[in-house]
C-alpha cells in the first residue's frame, strides 16, 4: 500500500533566532532543505518543534511558513491535552493550509481510554482533514489501545495514519493486521523503522531525515523492494544517526540543532528549558555527516549539502 503521505515525513525542528523569537528565513530554508534531501512531507509543531514553548499565534505562524514554502503534504500539530483547545488550534490549521492533522495523546492529564476516544473523536469531527493519531507514551504517560484505535477508525474516516512511537514491535504487528486498507502506521522511532516495515508499516515520521532523508528513501525502497540485503546495510550505515538524535545528555531536538547548524541551514538556538547545542556537539554532528555521507556513497546515495 502506498503511503498516503509519502515514505519519508520529517518531524520538523523550529528554528528560533538568538532572541528566542521564531527565525522565519530559518523556517523557510528548512523547510525547503528538508524537501530537497529526500521528505516526502513535514510534520510541523511537534514535540521536535518544540511545540511545548509555542503561543498559539506562533504555531500558525509556522505552518503558514511552511506551506508557502514547499509544495508538499504539511501536517500541523494541532493538538495539546486540551479538547478544546485543540480544535480551536484545528481551525487556524484550516485556515493557513494544513494537508493533515498530527493529534498527539493528551500528555500528563493521562486520561483513560474513554477518554482518548472523546478526544480523539471530537477532533475528527472538528475537521474534515485526515488526521494522523501519535501514540507515544514514553512523553505522555498512556498508550493508545489497540480497541480504540479500532473503534476511532470505525466512527471516523478521516482518522487515517498512526505515528507509532511505542516502541513496541510486537503490538504492531498485531495492529497492522487489523488496521490494513483502513488505516496506516508511520513508524514514530528511526531505530526500528526495519522490523516496523517488515510487519506492515508504510513509512517513518522521523528525526534522522533531518539529515539523512535521502537514506531513509533509499532505505525504505530497498525493503520494500525485496532487497533486504541492502536494505540492513543502510539501515547499519543510518545507526550512529539514531544514536546520535537523542540522548540523555543531549535529547531530541538539541542534536537536529547542533546539525543544522553544522550544515549552515539554519541557527541552532533553542528554548529554554532546553539548551543550544554546545561546540562539542557541533563538532560530533561534523564526524557524523561526514562520515554518513562517505559510507551512503558506498551504497550509491548522494546527500545534498548545499
Amino acid at each position: 500500500m502506498l503511503a498516503r503521505f509519502g515514505p519519508v515525513l520529517t518531524a520538523m525542528g523550529t528554528p528560533f533566532g538568538v532572541d528566542g523569537e521564531i527565525d522565519e528565513e530559518g523556517v523557510v530554508n528548512l523547510a525547503r532543505w528538508l524537501v530537497a534531501n529526500g521528505s516526502d512531507g513535514l510534520v510541523v509543531t511537534g514535540s521536535t518543534g518544540e511545540s511545548g514553548t509555542l503561543s498559539d499565534a506562533e504555531r500558525r505562524q509556522l505552518w503558514h511558513l511552511v506551506r508557502q514554502a514547499v509544495n508538499c503534504p504539511v501536517l500541523a500539530g494541532a493538538t495539546t491535552n486540551d479538547t478544546a483547545h485543540s480544535l480551536r488550534l484545528i481551525k487556524d490549521a484550516e485556515e493557513v493550509g494544513a494537508d493533515g492533522i498530527l493529534a498527539v495523546t493528551p500528555y500528563y492529564n493521562r486520561p483513560p481510554q474513554a477518554g482518548l476516544i472523546r478526544h480523539f473523536g471530537a477532533i475528527a469531527q472538528a475537521t474534515a482533514l485526515p488526521v494522523m493519531l501519535y501514540d507515544i507514551p514514553a512523553r505522555t504517560g498512556r498508550r493508545i489501545e489497540i480497541p480504540t484505535f479500532l473503534s476511532l477508525l470505525e466512527e471516523h474516516s478521516n482518522i487515517v495514519a498512526i505515528k507509532d512511537a511505542s516502541g513496541d514491535v510486537a503490538r504492531l504487528g498485531k495492529l497492522a493486521g487489523l488496521i490494513e486498507g483502513r488505516a496506516q502506521v508511520y513508524c514514530g522511532d528511526d531505530s526500528l523503522l526495519m522490523p516496523f516495515l517488515s510487519l506492515g508499516a508504510v513509512g517513518v515520521v522521523s528525526v534522522a531525515s533531518h539529515w539523512a532523508g535521502l537514506g531513509f528513501q533509499a532505505l525504505i525502497d530497498a525493503a520494500v523492494g525485496g532487497n533486504l540485503e541492502r536494505a540492513i546495510r543502510l539501515n547499519r550505515i543510518l545507526v550512529p544517526s539514531y544514536e546520535f538524535e537523542s540522548s540523555e545528555r543531549y535529547p531530541n531536538p538539541i542534536p537536529t540543532k547542533a546539525m543544522m547548524a553544522h550544515l549552515g541551514v539554519c541557527a541552532g538556538y533553542t528554548r529554554s528549558p532546553l539548551i543550544d547545542p554546545p561546540e562539542e556537539l557541533i563538532a560530533d554532528a561534523r564526524k557524523l555527516y561526514d562520515e554518513l555521507r562517505d559510507n551512503l556513497a558506498d551504497e550509491g546515495v548522494g546527500l545534498i549539502n548545499e
